[in-house]
């Protein structure tokens, strides 16, 4: 039994609460958000699957599909930073309706070379890297806004789940709907319908009333600004911490993404309907973990979710390469789901909820790099792999990998309670008594 500091059981009061899982939405501006982005995320997966079907019905190359990933995520790795820069720095609603114009633009340039027949690898690679390049000012930038959109901050953490059951409740509908529409009238729709559904995203943004906030003085150069949050996230452990394990497995957890079409095409001998229900399996167990979470009272017990999450994700790629039935592939990717959203929506949780607010652009661009700029260095390793060893062992590896850093954070669980607990007792989650030697270690936040 755990007591929280306030004389009661943390366990019990951690148990979801199901009726408060749409808390979140009583905020207009936040529901403007969810439903304009809601849309838009539904056109950005269709074009992911189609896309990546497209690479592999033009080169039959599993290299290529690593090369092109890589491509997308790149930037991510190289400008997140700098953007976590300016999203301290400038008006982030803005920013906002700037990025996401220029991805509709880049979606409707992608279905008119398809359309026309005239689309070459080449041209998705170069269409790719500057999808990356606005991706990685769009990521920490949407991040942070979560904060300016929320006005009760007891409701960050639901708003924050329920972000995530967004984009894996569009990760469901999405790839269904790709790989219906690629069967029949080809790839070109769904890149089409992605370029419209930015549409009610921007609407969305321009429709807020944001009240201004205090923006990072510019009087300093950007790479002052830059080094001043990057030593900010590496000398704090939990964050650090954090940051590293969501790395690790964004790396190693990329590959069963990246080689679906191998999976769906060569091993399970389907087609596009075939990727896009593998996918929406995926995404079935994502938004069943986003909405576990967004049922949760408050952060406390985050760090053994984020520990036994990992350790599902990794044991259950595990399963997936060995799969050879189309039905188990399927389950084990609900499972892997929802252990992959268990560890990304807890981590971006935890860390939202211990950043100091003036640092919280730059710090949410390094959980961009660690979250998505490792994708393509992930690409490159599962096409690499792939080649060498073929796609099924490949996810093997790399699942192992997964569950072997989830034993490691698990392992320095104790150590990074003990830092977290005083923020939470500022912030008045914990109490003070909680801070009384022999609780320390039972009842952090992340505990």
């Amino acid at each position: 039994m755990e007591n929280d500091g306030n004389g009661g059981d943390s366990r019990s009061e951690q148990r979801p609460r199901w009726k408060s899982v749409l808390r979140a939405l009583r905020h207009r501006n936040y529901q403007l958000f969810f439903f304009g982005q809601g849309v838009s995320q539904v056109g950005t997966w269709m074009q992911r699957v189609a896309q990546g079907w497209l690479v592999y019905d033009l080169t039959h190359s599993k290299l290529q599909l690593g090369v092109v990933g890589f491509s997308t995520y790149i930037f991510t790795f190289l400008a997140a930073p700098f953007a976590g820069v300016l999203a301290d720095r400038m008006n982030r609603r803005r920013l906002l309706i700037v990025i996401q114009s220029i991805m509709m633009i880049q979606a409707f340039a992608l279905a008119a070379l398809t359309w026309t027949h005239a689309v070459t690898v080449g041209q998705i690679i170069a269409l790719s890297m500057i999808l990356g390049l606005v991706s990685a000012f769009d990521v920490p930038v949407r991040q942070s806004f979560v904060v300016e959109m929320i006005e009760d901050k007891a409701d960050l953490s639901n708003a924050i789940a329920l972000n995530s059951v967004l984009f894996n409740g569009a990760k469901l509908v999405g790839p269904s709907i790709a790989g219906a529409l690629v069967a029949m009238v080809g790839e070109a729709a769904c890149f089409g319908l992605n370029g419209a559904s930015f549409l009610a995203v921007i609407a969305a943004l321009f429709a807020m009333r944001v009240r201004p906030r205090e923006t990072l003085a510019q009087r300093k150069h950007v790479f002052h600004n830059l080094w001043e949050g990057l030593l900010y996230a590496v000398r704090f452990a939990p964050i650090r911490a954090l940051l590293f394990q969501l790395g690790i497995v964004s790396l190693l957890g990329s590959s069963y993404a990246v080689l679906m079409p191998v999976f769906a095409k060569d091993i399970l001998h389907g087609g596009p309907q075939t990727l896009g229900l593998l996918m929406a399996a995926s995404g079935v167990g994502a938004a069943a973990g986003a909405l576990t979470l967004a049922a949760r009272k408050d952060v406390r017990g985050l760090g053994r979710v984020i520990a036994a999450s990992t350790f599902l994700f990794g044991i259950s790629l595990i399963g997936f390469g060995l799969s050879r039935s189309f039905a188990l592939s399927a389950f084990l990717l609900v499972l892997a789901g929802f252990g992959m959203m268990g560890q990304m929506a807890s981590c971006n949780t935890v860390i939202q909820t211990i950043v100091d607010e003036d640092k919280r652009g730059r710090v949410m661009s390094f959980y961009t790099v660690a979250l998505m700029g490792m994708m393509p260095f992930g690409s490159l390793l599962a096409g690499a792999l792939a080649n060498w060893i073929g796609a099924s062992w490949a996810v093997v590896l790399c699942g192992g990998g997964c569950a072997l850093a989830a034993l490691q954070f698990a392992f320095r669980l104790p150590a990074l309670r003990k830092d977290v607990l005083p923020i939470y007792v500022r912030l008045g989650i914990a109490s003070e008594t909680a801070l009384a030697p022999i609780p320390v270690v039972e009842n952090s936040p992340l505990a």
